[in-house]
Parts: C-alpha cells; structure tokens; sequence
C-alpha cells in the first residue's frame, strides 16, 4: 500500500493544544464499521456502548522528563531526549543537533548528572551512558522536562494533565493519549456497572511516532518499544473471551501490546519483552474486538492502525465528518470509539 492513501486535509486550528476539562467532557465519535454507521456523543456516555461483562484494556505507562538539556565542553546547547533504557546507566536516545554530536562527546547536565556518547542507533539516534550522583530518576524529576507533541505549541499549566489517572509505570517518551479522557470517577463507574479493567505496560518510544518516510508502507520499520502484560490480565482476557464478551482496547498502544504477545484468539503471553509489531491494512486482529483511540496524523502508522481495524475508506470518511463537525484532533483533542473490527 501507498504512503498517499492515509492523507487526509486537516485545517491547523483542529489541533487541539489544550486539554478540555473535565478529561471526559471531550467529543466521542462513535464508528460501527459493520453496519456502517457514525455516531456523535460525549465522552462521558461511554458506557451507553458497554456491556456488563466487557473487558477495557488500559496502557499504565507514565511520561518520564525525557528531555534533557545540556551542555557540551565547547558551551555547545545539545538537547538529549530519551527513548529507551538498554540498562541502569545506558539509554537510546535522539540527540540535537545530531550532526554535531558525535561517539566520545560529553554533555553536562549540571553537577548531578552528565553523559557520554558511546554509539549509534539504526533510526539515527545516539547510545549514550549517563553518570550521576544519587538515584537517577530523581535526578531526572528535577533536571528533565516532559515532552509535548512538536504540534502542541502552548504550555501546559499542569504537567499531570499529560499523563493518565491509572499511570503506574514510569517509562515512556509521550502519553498514551487515549487514556487521557477517562477520569477516576468515570473508571469506578464502569467497573460498578460491570466492565472489567485490566492493564497492560507499554512504553511509548519512537516507534509509535516516527514518520513513515518511504512510500510503500510495507517497507517503514517501527522502532523497538518494551512490554508487559500481568497473568491477572491475561486471564482476565480468557474469561471475558469464554464468557463472549468483548475485549477493548484503550488506544493503539494497548492494541499493539495485545496484538504483539497474542498466542491465539483467546489468549495472550505473560511477561514482558519487546515488540516492533506494525499494523496496518491486510493485518488479522486476535485479541481486540473494540478500539478507544484519539485522532491521528495524516500518513502515520497510528492511522495505518485504525484503517486496519475498521477499514481505511471507512475511516477517511469518518475523518471527514470529524473536520466538518470541527472536532478536535491529536493529543489534546476528541476521541473516537470503533465498537467492531471489519
């Protein structure tokens, strides 16, 4: 398939650059691809779609301060933004300017905290190893910045309205952004009426973002992200999957995790690991019946996802409606509810 047909028009005052309070006060664009049908609610009715007995899938991944400013020996500004932890000093990382930044550099970070390139990645970032005095996340929580979208230009007042109520592990480079509309009240409220919550960890890197630079899809690899799924979500899994009822992801990183660790239409792996799995039309889902996603970039492998999972003319055309019904998009923006897979 070609790169052009996942484009889409969309005019820049949609993209969302705050977020709308309450989290759940959103728009909620319903898709049936199925019967063919697009509805327009509230995030906040939900549950109007939900059957007792339905399992919602949750990324419980937390944003760390990825972004790093530092300093080189010159007084050269180099910006360190981490990706990935290979071990308990050495990450993957994109390095600014990359051209300038070469294998042996030291950066400074201030007294507490400096770092060494020791190689390259395939996706053109640097390997670097970091020595500190004291415990490293912390130091990263005092001198590290969390990381917003290159489309989102104001500043958030709030740095948690960034990450989600039910985030518990610290690790990813960017939010699990479907997550973002569901407030604690609302999560009680579902488990009271009868849906499950299960969590899954999966630490949001580059591979969900970067852009596809070849024209044929099939030939763009997705860069390496880590995984865990608890046994108490797998097996939750299982039996919601014997009971008949649906399985629900809560974003494409959710989607990703279950897919990558699926064994059959029933069950997934336990443990963690690493996928690079990419999903796009053509693609035979195991475990997700139902998908809770925001809207995505035109071109991006996340709208290569949703295509996969409710059809791409089908979603273009909900894309559409979406800009003429002046919904909001990316990050910050209004949310979408796909209540069948083709």
């Amino acid at each position: 398939m070609l790169l052009g047909e996942f484009d889409y028009e969309l005019p820049e005052e949609l993209i969302a650059q705050k977020p709308i309070e309450p989290r759940n006060f959103s728009r909620l664009m319903v898709l049936d691809p199925l019967r063919q049908t697009i509805e327009h609610e509230k995030f906040f009715d939900l549950q109007k779609f939900l059957t007792a007995g339905d399992t919602l899938i949750f990324n419980d991944t937390r944003v760390i301060p990825a972004r790093l400013i530092g300093y080189k020996s010159t007084g050269a500004r180099v910006e360190i933004f981490l990706l990935r932890r290979l071990d308990a000093t050495t990450w993957e990382t994109l390095a600014k300017p990359g051209r300038k930044i070469t294998e042996g550099a030291e950066i400074s970070f201030g007294n507490e905290l400096s770092c060494k390139i020791i190689g390259r990645t395939n996706f053109g970032g640097r390997i670097v190893q970091f020595k500190f005095n004291g415990i490293f996340e912390e130091i990263l929580d005092r001198l590290g910045e969390t990381p917003l979208p290159p489309y989102i230009h104001e500043k958030l007042d709030d740095s948690e309205r960034y990450q989600t109520v039910y985030n518990r592990e610290r690790g990813s480079a960017a939010a699990p952004t479907a997550g973002l509309h569901f407030t604690k009240e609302q999560m009680l409220e579902l488990k009271n009426f009868g849906v499950n919550l299960g969590f899954v960890t999966l630490h949001v890197g580059l591979g969900t973002f970067r852009p596809v630079q070849v024209e044929n899809i099939e030939a763009h690899e997705m860069h390496e992200e880590f995984f865990s799924i608890p046994q108490e979500t797998a097996d939750l899994i299982r039996e919601t999957k014997s009971r008949g009822g649906k399985v629900i992801a809560v974003g494409t990183t959710s989607i990703r995790t279950l897919e990558a660790a699926a064994i059959d239409k029933n069950s997934v792996t336990v443990g963690s690991g690493s996928t690079k799995i990419f999903i796009y039309p053509g693609y035979e889902f195991k475990i997700v019946d139902a998908l809770i996603t925001n809207f995505h970039l035109p071109k991006s492998t996340l709208i290569m996802l949703v295509s996969a999972f409710a059809g791409r003319e089908f979603i273009l055309r909900a894309y559409r409606e979406a800009v003429e019904k002046r919904y909001r998009f990316f990050s910050f923006g209004d949310a979408m509810f796909i209540t069948n897979k083709i």
